[in-house]
């Protein structure tokens, strides 16, 4: 098969007298071709959908399933699961070039033509009947289903203009204009939140998938397109704004439930590879960023903090949009402080995070309860979990009770968000054993002010997140306010003791 654009036969004869094999055009389907494009894949073990993480075992095998049984599919979950992402690299699975008749707007097949204009081009013309090619990519339309989509946007109308030019009767096949289904044929048609499709509209879809024939204006129009439908939707728009009406769905082959990453690891390779954190490259001016792995983690564990938060709605979900907007934004406030202090190195710290706020209250639907405390005190809240979590598997079984012991002891650390990192370093100093304890977090004696600074403050923001220190809003740490209260009262004689018990 030709695979260079300049090889490519430009007429019918010469599509015939070439080394394009026949069989690819005579009687192959869409749905056959990228089953037997996707069975060399597997046979050459090479993978499928590249970037997709953490659907390996779940939702890749169960798409498999659907293409090799020639089926039109659905991919059911909430925002951010990578649904369109995924349908949109079907095209991989395509030839990389397909013929068709040159000027055809549903790109007939030249060895089985479909619209009339074709037939008469192919019976007046012949064998020097212009071909042109399709890549892969061009062959995939998409269409983010709306209430306002109309069946003459979907599958076409009478063009009056065009009947009135070529002189033509407004019933004639060559005064259609072709809608967007029609222009995926030879492809795929991708439809995105079809449950937000008028009811209408949907009929005509399954119309289409079972009968492969059109009604446009009444006039009956026979269309056996060449077509793979996919489509995604919310489970939340079956009740929220409408619904997958079930003739439809009967005829939706395979229904594939997609789903948030199940581990952190997962979690963290997605944001790893979405968000934008190489801010010093070719091409970008600013300095360099290094990401800790801890403030990866936290940032993660953020996201399945607000998957599990009864105070968040588990009906919208928590897009994996959050994680990688967090992540972003987590890194500007840390380059911006480096800029401002002149340093070379933008290192995150925790309270990066909380300046990241902006980007994670837009991402989360709250319930009443939420509602009702605020969304940027449930955002503070989720990250001193997450901090907690994530402070838990690196120091369990440490002892940081000098730490906890030098605030006790009245000492008080005031660590400003725009603080040099060299300074900062020079204050961490001061309480007893902090830096030390920081080795748990893979770090080496020679790191660079910024690391440091981070990781001394992430072991503060520890002890804060499981109160073992108080902070206040000017990011004031101090000994843990309770505690203090405890120390300050006298203790109790057992005879007030038996008083209290008795009242």
């Amino acid at each position: 098969m030709p695979h260079s654009s300049l090889q490519l036969p430009r007429t019918l004869g010469d599509l015939r007298t070439s080394d394009y094999p026949e069989k690819l055009l005579s009687g192959r389907s869409v749905k056959d071709e990228l089953r037997a494009n996707l069975i060399e894949k597997l046979k050459r073990r090479e993978p499928l959908f590249p970037g997709i993480v953490g659907y390996e075992d779940t939702v890749v095998p169960q798409v498999v399933n659907a293409l090799l049984s020639r089926h039109n599919f659905i991919l059911l979950g909430l925002r951010g699961q990578a649904k369109t992402r995924l349908i949109r690299m079907l095209t991989t699975l395509l030839d990389p070039w397909t013929p068709y008749v040159a000027g055809c707007e549903i790109h007939d097949n030249p060895y089985a033509p479909l619209c009339r204009g074709c037939k008469n081009m192919i019976a007046e013309f012949g064998d020097t009947t212009p071909i042109a090619w399709l890549a892969a990519a061009d062959r995939y339309v998409e269409k983010l289903a709306t209430p306002d989509v109309t069946i003459a946007d979907m599958i076409g109308d009478i063009d009056p203009i065009k009947a009135a030019r070529r002189g033509q009767d407004i019933s004639d096949e060559l005064t259609v204009h072709y809608g967007l289904l029609p222009r995926a044929n030879r492809g795929i048609f991708a439809i995105n939140e079809l449950p937000d499709l008028a009811g209408k509209i949907q009929v005509g879809l399954f119309n289409i998938m079972q009968e492969g024939d059109v009604q446009i204006k009444g006039y009956p129009v026979r269309l056996p397109l060449d077509v793979v439908m996919v489509f995604t939707a919310n489970p939340e728009d079956y009740t929220a704004r409408g619904k997958i009406i079930t003739p439809l769905k009967d005829r939706i082959g395979s229904e594939i439930r997609t789903h948030y990453p199940a581990t952190l690891e997962q979690g963290m390779a997605i944001t790893g590879v979405e968000a934008w954190t190489a801010r010093g490259g070719a091409g970008h001016a600013g300095v360099g960023v290094r990401v800790p792995k801890y403030i990866a983690e936290v940032i993660e564990q953020l996201a399945f903090a607000a998957r599990d938060d009864k105070r968040v709605d588990k009906r919208s979900g928590v897009s994996q949009r959050l994680p990688i907007s967090v992540m972003e934004n987590v890194v500007s406030n840390a380059e911006r402080r480096a800029l401002a202090n002149g340093e070379d190195l933008a290192v995150p710290r925790v309270l990066d995070i909380y300046a990241a706020l902006p980007a994670i209250t837009g991402k989360i639907e709250l319930e009443y309860e939420g509602e009702l405390k605020g969304g940027d005190a449930v955002g503070r809240e989720l990250i001193r979990l997450a901090v907690g979590k994530v402070f838990d598997r690196y120091f369990e079984g440490l002892n940081l009770q000098p730490v906890v012991q030098w605030f006790e002891l009245g000492g008080t650390l005031r660590l400003g968000a725009d603080v040099p990192s060299g300074e900062m370093v020079m204050q961490l100093v001061t309480i007893q054993g902090l830096l030390e304890k920081t080795g748990a977090l893979g770090l080496t004696s020679n790191e660079p002010d910024a690391v440091r600074a981070s990781a001394g403050e992430f072991v503060l923001e520890g002890l804060y997140a499981h109160r073992r220190l108080s902070r206040s809003e000017a990011r004031e740490f101090g000994a843990d306010d309770r505690k203090r209260q405890q120390q300050a009262e006298p203790e109790e004689t057992p005879r007030q003791r038996q008083r209290r018990q008795f009242n």
